[in-house]
């Protein structure tokens, strides 16, 4: 409707700190998913409007619910069951810290996350869904991002160094988001309601890095955490899965209708090619040696 009001990125302060998430609005859809009864048949789920972060969440933003660096006074142990214990090891592995995307936390941990900052700012924040990271992802190209031109919007196993880098230096897909592939693996809950990791990470090849790609938590992601039981907040091996987060509309908010101009490394929106072939992918890289 001509100058109906459209909604426009957004940045959310964390009350009590200086610390800033960004949000870019991502338009309805539909996308084509594997039935979680019978996965050789598909079908569509529609994907109402919401805000995704821009980037992925940084240690800045993690550290804070962590550490409780919002309180002025925190009271040890009040939130024993929603609150992370300490890690015992560093959790950045010696990447780098401030304004690299937090890493190594269990889908607990991600989805406590998004529940805190929910009861800190009176918005809903959660975790997306596979189909809704998924519609973000390809912001309209069936592909995402042509396969070569991977490396302007990507960090992976070729140019990565064996590490991740510092959140948006890389191009952002059509809809001014950075690192949906590549960098670190995002949790999402799965088309079966489970937890899955999607985008792949600097561990894996330029072939690895799908949008319809997906990787479960294996044994090995917390192989060798010596505690009994084993964390449910922390993977002591995991250095290469992240998250980002969901905010969704209140009432009367204007619904998101992002530009409709493709970058020039992806298809035009309107591309008819298909999707790729949803897969499942099993981790076999080898756990690198946990820092002491």
């Amino acid at each position: 409707m001509a100058g109906a009001a459209h909604a426009q990125p957004i940045t959310e302060t964390i009350p009590g700190t200086t610390v800033k998430l960004s949000f870019v609005p991502i338009p309805a859809g539909k996308v084509s998913v594997p039935d979680p009864t019978d996965p050789a048949k598909s079908r569509d789920v529609d994907i109402k409007p919401f805000y995704l972060s821009t980037t992925e969440v940084t240690f800045d933003a993690y550290d804070i619910f962590v550490y409780r660096l919002d309180e002025t006074d925190p009271v040890p142990d009040a939130d024993a069951t929603t609150k992370p214990s300490k890690p015992y090891i560093p959790p950045d592995r010696g990447f780098g810290h401030a304004g690299y995307a937090a890493i190594g936390m269990s889908f607990k941990g991600a989805d406590e996350f998004c529940k805190w900052l929910s009861k800190k700012t009176g918005h809903t924040y959660r975790l997306a869904t596979e189909a809704e990271w998924e519609h973000a992802a390809r912001a309209g190209d069936p592909h995402g991002v042509a396969a070569d031109a991977l490396a302007d919007f990507a960090w992976f196993k070729d140019n990565a160094g064996e590490k991740t880098h510092p959140v948006a230096s890389k191009k952002p897909n059509a809809w001014g988001l950075f690192d949906m592939l590549g960098n670190a693996a995002e949790w999402v809950v799965g088309h079966d309601g489970k937890p899955v990791t999607k985008g792949g990470s600097f561990k894996d090849a330029a072939s690895e890095l799908e949008v319809s790609d997906r990787m479960k938590q294996s044994p090995a992601w917390n192989a060798s955490d010596p505690q009994i039981p084993k964390s449910k907040w922390w993977l002591s091996d995991c250095s290469f899965v992240g998250f980002r987060i969901v905010r969704e509309l209140k009432p009367g908010e204007p619904a998101p209708s992002p530009a409709r101009t493709a970058s020039p490394t992806q298809a035009h929106p309107d591309s008819n090619t298909p999707p790729a072939t949803p897969k499942d992918r099993i981790d076999d890289h080898p756990a690198p040696p946990a820092p002491r």
